[in-house]
């Protein structure tokens, strides 16, 4: 519930800053992006920015995440075969060394 509320606040904040700042840089820019010409507002075309940056990001720790999920399961599977070959050696016979 705490959680939730906190990410509802920064949120809020989030959209409270972007609402300043686009108050605060009302011109327009246009961006050449060698086929068309696009006219777009400064601060939209920061936010944009920031979010393709923030999905970027997002992207490369999920990729991360997916990796080290792999590994892992790797691991598991190794350590249960490594636990089955130790207790089958644990359950063999003694032998003597006369």
């Amino acid at each position: 519930m705490l959680r939730n509320l906190v990410y509802f606040l920064v949120l809020l904040l989030v959209l409270l800053g972007v609402t300043v700042f686009a108050a605060l840089n009302p011109g327009s820019l246009t961006l050449d992006l060698a086929f068309t010409q696009v006219e777009i507002q400064k601060s939209l075309a920061l936010s944009l920015a920031f979010a393709a940056g923030w999905l970027f990001g997002v992207l490369c720790a999920a990729l991360m995440l997916m990796k080290s999920v792999g590994e892992r399961r790797r691991l598991r599977k190794s350590l249960g075969l490594a636990e089955a070959e130790v207790r089958a050696l644990r359950n063999l016979p003694i032998q003597d060394a006369d």
